[in-house]
């Protein structure tokens, strides 16, 4: 990316997210992260005081501070990175009996949040864009597998039903998901620093949907310390 532009990146406070912040400050882009507290991010802070913008507070708890945030400091948004397979927003009774649904229902509120805080701030950008990234589990879909998937079992399906929604705004959305099972391939052993360059490098070509499959997910979407 030749012009310099303002992105979002969620689930920012390690692995993919917090590679993907990383590179976009050093290519001089402006970028706003949001996440758990990180040491890695204050150090981002120190280096690039003038391009990093820390929002306030977890996205599931203050998706109308971020929002005012976004608005207030910058007017305008060209890209927002949902980080869907973050466990940023994890809540701090999760069990190991519960991880993998826990992962679901709180990357399916951070993304929902993370579209509506976004979008006044996007609908003002030049030609604006978003790429979700799911991993394997938060592209589980929820209850009866068997079943279809639609917008309450299955994020990566409610993620794709706002694509008409957002092309009429002039919002362009890339998917990046696992693979089908139909259409299986071999997983790799990305780094977050790996993975970050792809994914970036992407976003010009505005593809509608990407495949990514991890093999070592921890590197790229860290499970909570006592949970690993």
């Amino acid at each position: 990316m030749n012009m310099k532009r303002s992105f979002w990146v969620t689930g920012a406070s390690q692995g993919l997210g917090l590679a993907m912040v990383e590179q976009l400050l050093d290519q001089g882009h402006r970028v706003a992260a949001s996440g758990r507290d990180s040491q890695e991010l204050d150090a981002l802070g120190k280096t690039h005081a003038g391009t990093l913008l820390r929002l306030p507070g977890l996205l599931t708890e203050e998706p109308d501070a971020i929002r005012r945030r976004l608005l207030d400091k910058w007017g305008a948004l060209d890209g927002l990175i949902i980080n869907a397979g973050a466990c940023d927003y994890l809540p701090d009774n999760v069990t190991p009996g519960n991880l993998f649904e826990m992962i679901v229902h709180s990357n399916m509120d951070a993304t929902e949040h993370a579209l509506l805080s976004a979008l006044p701030a996007l609908v003002n950008g030049s030609q604006p864009q978003i790429m979700a990234i799911f991993s394997r589990y938060s592209a589980l879909q929820l209850y009866a597998p068997t079943q279809p998937a639609n917008d309450a079992n299955s994020l990566p399906h409610w993620v794709r039903s706002q694509r008409d929604i957002l092309k009429r705004q002039g919002i362009d959305l890339t998917v990046v998901a696992p693979p089908s099972p139909q259409d299986p391939v071999m997983p790799e052993a990305w780094t977050a620093q790996a993975a970050a360059m792809v994914l970036i490098a992407e976003l010009d070509q505005r593809q509608p949907e990407l495949s990514l499959e991890a093999l070592g997910m921890n590197s790229l979407w860290p499970l909570p310390e006592a949970l690993r």
